[in-house]
Protein backbone atom coordinates (compact mmCIF):
# COMPACT_ATOMS: atom_id res chain seq x y z
CA UNK A 1 0.00 0.00 0.00
CA UNK A 2 1.82 3.20 -0.81
CA UNK A 3 0.70 6.94 -0.45
CA UNK A 4 2.37 9.42 -2.60
CA UNK A 5 2.02 13.41 -2.34
CA UNK A 6 2.72 15.29 -5.85
CA UNK A 7 4.05 18.37 -4.42
CA UNK A 8 5.48 21.89 -5.60
CA UNK A 9 4.09 25.01 -6.58
CA UNK A 10 0.98 25.99 -8.29
CA UNK A 11 1.86 25.40 -11.39
CA UNK A 12 4.48 23.10 -11.53
CA UNK A 13 2.24 19.96 -13.26
CA UNK A 14 1.38 18.49 -9.77
CA UNK A 15 -2.29 17.62 -10.82
CA UNK A 16 -1.32 16.43 -14.67
CA UNK A 17 1.56 14.48 -12.84
CA UNK A 18 -0.69 12.66 -10.12
CA UNK A 19 -3.56 11.94 -12.15
CA UNK A 20 -1.44 10.67 -15.48
CA UNK A 21 -0.01 8.23 -12.48
CA UNK A 22 -2.49 7.03 -10.77
CA UNK A 23 -4.26 6.22 -14.22
CA UNK A 24 -1.05 4.47 -15.64
CA UNK A 25 -1.45 2.55 -12.05
CA UNK A 26 -4.69 2.15 -11.18
CA UNK A 27 -4.50 4.29 -8.02
CA UNK A 28 -7.01 6.63 -6.71
CA UNK A 29 -6.20 10.38 -7.15
CA UNK A 30 -7.26 13.17 -5.40
CA UNK A 31 -6.50 17.01 -5.92
CA UNK A 32 -6.15 19.07 -2.92
CA UNK A 33 -7.73 22.15 -5.15
CA UNK A 34 -10.73 20.42 -4.74
CA UNK A 35 -11.25 20.36 -1.04
CA UNK A 36 -10.19 24.25 -0.22
CA UNK A 37 -13.02 26.57 1.29
CA UNK A 38 -14.97 28.76 -0.79
CA UNK A 39 -13.24 31.72 1.40
CA UNK A 40 -9.63 30.01 0.19
CA UNK A 41 -10.52 30.21 -3.05
CA UNK A 42 -12.12 33.58 -2.99
CA UNK A 43 -8.61 35.11 -1.10
CA UNK A 44 -6.63 33.27 -3.77
CA UNK A 45 -8.97 34.56 -6.91
CA UNK A 46 -8.07 38.27 -5.28
CA UNK A 47 -4.63 37.87 -5.14
CA UNK A 48 -4.14 37.02 -1.58
CA UNK A 49 -1.74 34.45 -0.48
CA UNK A 50 -3.30 32.01 2.09
CA UNK A 51 -1.32 31.86 5.32
CA UNK A 52 -1.03 29.01 7.53
CA UNK A 53 -4.37 29.52 9.77
CA UNK A 54 -6.50 28.72 5.92
CA UNK A 55 -4.53 25.91 5.05
CA UNK A 56 -4.40 24.20 8.52
CA UNK A 57 -7.68 23.05 8.40
CA UNK A 58 -7.72 21.97 4.74
CA UNK A 59 -4.25 20.25 5.33
CA UNK A 60 -6.12 18.38 8.20
CA UNK A 61 -9.31 17.26 5.56
CA UNK A 62 -6.57 15.89 3.48
CA UNK A 63 -4.79 13.92 5.91
CA UNK A 64 -7.92 12.59 6.76
CA UNK A 65 -8.49 11.59 3.12
CA UNK A 66 -5.50 9.78 3.41
CA UNK A 67 -5.81 7.99 6.78
CA UNK A 68 -8.77 6.40 5.42
CA UNK A 69 -7.45 5.20 2.48
CA UNK A 70 -4.66 3.73 4.14
CA UNK A 71 -7.13 2.02 6.58
CA UNK A 72 -8.79 0.69 3.66
CA UNK A 73 -5.40 -0.51 2.33
CA UNK A 74 -6.08 1.46 -1.13
CA UNK A 75 -2.87 3.01 -3.09
CA UNK A 76 -3.69 6.52 -3.78
CA UNK A 77 -2.32 9.78 -5.11
CA UNK A 78 -2.72 13.45 -3.41
CA UNK A 79 -2.00 16.38 -5.96
CA UNK A 80 -1.07 19.06 -2.86
CA UNK A 81 1.37 22.14 -3.28
CA UNK A 82 2.53 21.17 0.69
CA UNK A 83 5.23 24.12 0.44
CA UNK A 84 6.29 24.33 4.16
CA UNK A 85 7.80 21.19 6.01
CA UNK A 86 5.21 21.74 8.97
CA UNK A 87 2.16 21.25 6.06
CA UNK A 88 3.65 18.09 4.73
CA UNK A 89 3.76 17.13 8.75
CA UNK A 90 -0.07 18.30 9.00
CA UNK A 91 -0.28 15.32 6.14
CA UNK A 92 1.87 12.78 7.91
CA UNK A 93 0.34 13.13 11.39
CA UNK A 94 -3.14 15.24 11.40
CA UNK A 95 -3.60 18.02 13.51
CA UNK A 96 -1.19 16.33 16.29
CA UNK A 97 1.60 17.47 13.99
CA UNK A 98 1.12 21.11 15.06
CA UNK A 99 1.29 20.43 18.73
CA UNK A 100 4.91 19.67 18.58
CA UNK A 101 5.44 18.98 22.03
CA UNK A 102 2.94 15.42 20.91
CA UNK A 103 4.75 12.17 20.85
CA UNK A 104 3.73 9.79 17.95
CA UNK A 105 0.65 7.86 19.03
CA UNK A 106 1.24 4.43 18.36
CA UNK A 107 -1.86 2.23 16.56
CA UNK A 108 -4.32 4.03 14.67
CA UNK A 109 -2.99 7.70 14.79
CA UNK A 110 0.73 6.57 13.93
CA UNK A 111 2.23 8.68 11.27
CA UNK A 112 1.22 7.72 8.03
CA UNK A 113 4.47 6.47 5.55
CA UNK A 114 4.06 8.62 2.57
CA UNK A 115 6.22 9.66 -0.19
CA UNK A 116 6.53 13.23 -1.46
CA UNK A 117 6.77 13.94 -5.12
CA UNK A 118 9.00 17.42 -5.15
CA UNK A 119 8.23 19.05 -8.67
CA UNK A 120 10.87 21.09 -8.49
CA UNK A 121 12.02 23.59 -11.65
CA UNK A 122 12.91 27.70 -12.38
CA UNK A 123 10.44 30.32 -11.92
CA UNK A 124 10.22 31.53 -15.44
CA UNK A 125 9.12 28.23 -17.05
CA UNK A 126 6.03 27.71 -14.38
CA UNK A 127 5.23 31.81 -15.31
CA UNK A 128 5.00 30.45 -18.28
CA UNK A 129 2.49 27.78 -17.56
CA UNK A 130 0.50 30.00 -15.50
CA UNK A 131 -0.21 32.38 -17.80
CA UNK A 132 -1.27 29.43 -20.20
CA UNK A 133 -3.66 28.40 -17.38
CA UNK A 134 -7.32 29.35 -17.78
CA UNK A 135 -10.29 28.60 -15.44
CA UNK A 136 -7.94 28.20 -12.03
CA UNK A 137 -8.72 30.24 -8.83
CA UNK A 138 -4.59 30.56 -8.59
CA UNK A 139 -3.53 34.29 -10.72
CA UNK A 140 -0.01 33.73 -11.55
CA UNK A 141 0.64 36.93 -9.21
CA UNK A 142 0.78 34.85 -6.57
CA UNK A 143 3.82 32.28 -7.64
CA UNK A 144 6.34 34.99 -6.19
CA UNK A 145 4.67 33.83 -3.12
CA UNK A 146 4.47 30.44 -3.27
CA UNK A 147 8.09 30.12 -4.04
CA UNK A 148 9.04 32.72 -1.04
CA UNK A 149 6.63 30.12 0.94
CA UNK A 150 8.59 26.74 -0.41
CA UNK A 151 10.60 24.83 1.91
CA UNK A 152 12.04 22.01 -0.39
CA UNK A 153 11.91 18.90 1.19
CA UNK A 154 15.16 17.37 3.26
CA UNK A 155 16.12 14.29 4.77
CA UNK A 156 14.61 12.91 7.05
CA UNK A 157 11.36 13.55 5.07
CA UNK A 158 10.31 10.54 2.50
CA UNK A 159 10.69 12.22 -0.52
CA UNK A 160 11.97 12.73 -4.37
CA UNK A 161 12.39 15.49 -6.01
CA UNK A 162 11.71 15.16 -10.10
CA UNK A 163 12.88 17.82 -12.60
CA UNK A 164 9.38 19.59 -14.26
CA UNK A 165 11.89 19.92 -17.27
CA UNK A 166 11.42 16.50 -17.85
CA UNK A 167 8.95 15.53 -20.16
CA UNK A 168 5.39 14.06 -18.64
CA UNK A 169 5.94 10.20 -19.59
CA UNK A 170 9.80 10.73 -18.20
CA UNK A 171 8.54 12.19 -15.19
CA UNK A 172 6.10 9.35 -14.18
CA UNK A 173 8.01 6.71 -15.27
CA UNK A 174 11.23 8.28 -12.78
CA UNK A 175 8.39 8.45 -9.79
CA UNK A 176 7.01 4.65 -11.09
CA UNK A 177 11.19 3.96 -10.65
CA UNK A 178 11.32 4.94 -7.03
CA UNK A 179 8.00 3.68 -6.04
CA UNK A 180 8.44 -0.16 -7.10
CA UNK A 181 12.60 -0.03 -7.18
CA UNK A 182 12.55 1.13 -3.20
CA UNK A 183 14.16 4.33 -3.78
CA UNK A 184 11.63 5.81 -2.00
CA UNK A 185 11.75 3.38 1.53
CA UNK A 186 8.44 3.28 2.45
CA UNK A 187 8.57 0.51 5.45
Amino acid sequence: MVLVVVMGVSGSGKTTVGSRLAAKLGWKFYDADDYHSPENKKKMAEGVPLNDEDRIPWLCALHDILRREDSCRQDAILACSALKKMYRCVLVSGASAIESNQPEQPGENAALKILFVHLDGPIDIIAGRLKKRRGHFMPSELLKSQFDTLEPPSAPENFITVSLEKSLPEIVLEIQRAIFQGEALLE
